[in-house]
């Protein structure tokens, strides 16, 4: 088993196992969770091919399992559905455990703005480079869109961001190269900001934000749904 599945493999796995915990009973949303993660991974994984095309990317055949769709290997068609899944388990077991804990209508209104500001800065100053000013629009557009739409999913993610952000970033460091001879994952150094967190780019910051926020909106709205058809 190539190192990148292995990843993948050991970050589910605990979730998957736990996702029949009498209190959190998360395989009840699976019908909302899935047709998300699946919708939020058609999105993310057009951009990784176009980014895999234009080089912002690419991925060192020495961690993989050399099976190449559309010059992305399988682990990375994976990667959008297995880290996301064991990334909203966190969400959902911290949501379960701690209902009330969330930021107040105006700590979320001034952390989104500033943070909308910040990025909209990163943008104005770093357009030439593409991951950097792709990305932190998306978290622009979500973070409004959320904030204007559905502001208490929003104020709790926050919280729970920081928590998904540890296991992540374990995750990632690996796959950039922390701990290991090569990258696995290897960025072009033109278009990223070079700020790193160990080996790991800034920018991954603002991309798991987006990808777990636009699952979550995604989820709410398919809770929506359902609840229509009950009626």
């Amino acid at each position: 088993m190539s190192l990148y599945l292995t990843l993948l493999v050991a970050s589910v796995s605990m979730p998957l196992l736990l996702s029949f915990d009498r209190k959190v009973g998360f395989y009840k949303h699976w019908k909302y969770i899935f047709p998300s993660i699946l919708i939020t991974a058609v999105f993310f994984i057009l951009v990784d091919i176009y980014f895999t095309r234009w080089g912002v990317w690419g991925f060192n055949p020495r961690y993989h399992s050399g099976i190449i769709l559309y010059g992305m290997p399988l682990e990375e068609w994976l990667f959008f559905v297995i880290i996301p899944y064991a990334s909203l388990f966190i969400h959902y077991v911290f949501v379960s455990y701690f209902p009330h804990l969330k930021l107040n209508v105006r700590l979320l209104k001034i952390f989104s703005g500033l943070i909308a500001l910040f990025l909209l800065l990163i943008i104005l100053l770093n357009s030439s480079k593409i991951y950097t000013l792709v990305y932190s629009s998306v978290v622009i557009i979500l973070l409004l869109v959320s904030l204007l739409t559905k502001p208490d999913l929003l104020a709790r993610y926050f919280i729970t961001f920081l928590i998904i952000l540890v296991p992540f970033f374990v995750v990632n460091a690996i796959l950039t190269g922390t701990f290991i001879d090569e990258e696995v994952v290897w960025y072009n150094s033109a278009h990223i900001l070079g700020r790193r967190i160990l080996t790991v780019p800034v920018e991954d910051i603002g991309y798991t934000f987006s990808l777990m926020l636009m699952n979550l909106m995604l989820i709410s709205g398919f809770e929506r749904i359902f609840r229509k058809k009950k009626v």
